[in-house]
């Protein structure tokens, strides 16, 4: 049975109610009804979580500032004009540990990766080659990076070796990577071995060989799986390249401590902390959301 527009109450040739062509989608009722409600909540949520953090803070401040030894700290943690005297310096050495982060990092993930790759290694002939990855990662996550630092900066150059660098900042650096691509190379085996062996006999089929297999097939999937802890290690990185300063190397750190060995007044080591904080936060939150991204595409069962 044809029903007419003229049945259905519309007249010939009229649009829909409202304005919309025919066949538009018109939200019903109460479809409207519920996201008006959903708008409502989500902006009394954000009130309440406004109004929350500031009788938080508040609450903070009046704690702090009630202490009896407020006046002592303020005047020798938050002194004003210490900060602007340090500010400068402490901006001039991060340069020093900016360019730490840079070389180190590519250091840790290069080395890393040919440490993972050779504890993944397979057949009894390399045994001895997975016996040796596994005992530097073993040695050097066990290893306090302070330690390290120390026996590096200050046990190579009372060697005396010719030809061997006294520099504190080479040797720290060296020590940065010496630590981390312990940690790298975990990450990498562990999205070595996430890889479904499948994989691997699926590109051995197609022709490919180990060695093929390992670089076209595996590595990719592996590296792309493990780009958030390889981020987050990158973070712990810098934030570790401060501690170059004990071999002398003049960077924030160093730059703060000479302010705070002269002035007896600790705001420099604020100032660079803080310094440190700005410089870190933005790697955070990218990290996050590279993190929330790849749990997106995973949800979505997209390609990790």
């Amino acid at each position: 049975m044809t029903v007419t527009k003229e049945e259905s109450g519309e007249g010939p040739g009229e649009d829909s109610p409202g304005g919309e062509p025919p066949g538009a989608y018109v939200p019903s009722p109460r479809r409207i009804e519920r996201e008006r409600y959903r708008r409502a909540r989500a902006r009394r949520a954000t009130a309440i979580a406004s109004l929350s953090t500031l009788v938080t803070g508040a609450v903070l401040y009046l704690v702090v500032v009630s202490a009896p030894g407020w006046q002592r700290t303020k005047e020798t943690f938050f002194d004003g004009r210490y900060a602007r005297e340090a500010f400068p310096k402490v901006l001039e050495g991060l340069w020093l540990n900016v360019r730490l982060l840079m070389v180190c990092g590519v250091a840790v993930l290069v080395l890393g990766m040919l440490i993972a790759v050779a504890r993944t290694l397979r057949g009894p002939v390399f045994f001895p080659v997975r016996a040796l990855a596994a005992a530097y990662t073993d040695f050097f996550r066990g290893l306090p990076l302070i330690i390290n630092l120390m026996i590096v900066v200050l046990g190579v150059p009372a060697l005396r070796l010719q030809g061997v660098t006294v520099d504190p900042v080479l040797l720290g650096g060296t020590a940065l990577t010496l630590t981390y691509s312990a940690y790298v190379a975990e990450v990498f085996r562990a999205g070595i071995e996430s890889v479904h062996p499948s994989q691997r006999a699926a590109a051995r089929a197609l022709g490919l060989t180990n060695r093929q297999a390992l670089r076209y097939v595996v590595l990719p999937q592996a590296v792309r799986r493990q780009v958030p802890p390889l981020l987050n290690d990158l973070v712990s990185l810098q934030k570790d390249t401060g501690l170059v300063s004990i071999g002398g190397a003049v960077d924030a750190v160093r730059a703060a401590d000479i302010i705070v060995g002269r002035s007896l007044n600790y705001t420099p080591y604020i100032v660079a902390g803080l310094v440190f904080v700005a410089l870190t936060i933005p790697m955070t939150r990218f990290t996050d959301w590279v993190t929330a991204r790849m749990d997106r595409r995973r949800a979505q069962g997209g390609t990790l």
